[in-house]
């Protein structure tokens, strides 16, 4: 099994639950449309990765606000960085055909530590993505569309939760393709305080 780490130790998620267009902007730039309802999808263990590489086909980062799951609650929060080949989600959507093919491979889910947080502390929470020193992606909860509370009560209709499953929020606007040797830095950021940061070089 894969594992994160959580406030120093490894602990190893059954599976990854992603939220899919929970950003008003991040919609627009690629021309898709509001959804009517919250968009789920599933990414298995074997999609988790601490690592960053880079498929040989085109490949999409977005960076994503990520929670921590125990017993059915949010405990932790970490960054997370939704890989998707483009071309094959281009090509299954196309088809209305379901996008695991794009979404849920190998080492398609990457993630710094966790570390714990409150409920309280969730709506304050903002994430900022570096990559080779430029800033790409910010956003916040508060810009969600679902926040994290209506996501997870929507997963519960559908999904058993089991301790230490991750939940992926969304990414915002300013998702791209990257190279093998591009720099990531992923931050989480509570009150101006930086809780999380953490660096990758692209394989």
């Amino acid at each position: 099994m894969n594992w994160v780490r959580f406030e120093g130790r490894r602990v190893y998620p059954s599976k990854v639950i992603c939220v899919g267009r929970n950003y008003h902007r991040h919609i627009k730039e690629l021309n898709n449309k509001n959804p009517e309802e919250i968009v789920l999808f599933i990414k298995p263990n074997s999609s988790v990765t601490t690592q960053l590489i880079k498929p040989d086909k085109r490949c999409r980062y977005e960076g994503e606000i990520s929670f921590l799951l125990k017993d059915g609650n949010i405990c932790g929060v970490g960054f997370g960085i939704d890989l998707t080949l483009i071309d094959e989600q281009n090509r299954l959507k196309s088809k209305g055909l379901p996008w695991e093919k794009a979404k849920a491979f190998d080492s398609s889910a990457v993630f710094s530590d966790f570390t714990q947080i409150t409920v309280e502390d969730v709506p304050n929470l903002k994430m900022e993505l570096y990559i080779n020193g430029e800033l790409i992606q910010k956003g916040s909860v508060k810009e969600m569309i679902y926040s994290p509370e209506e996501i997870l009560q929507e997963v519960k209709n559908y999904f058993s939760i089991y301790d230490y499953d991750i939940l992926m929020c969304g990414t915002p606007e300013g998702v791209g393709q990257f190279e093998k040797g591009d720099i990531f830095t992923g931050r989480i950021i509570l009150h101006n305080r930086i809780l999380i940061e953490k660096r990758w070089t692209a394989e």
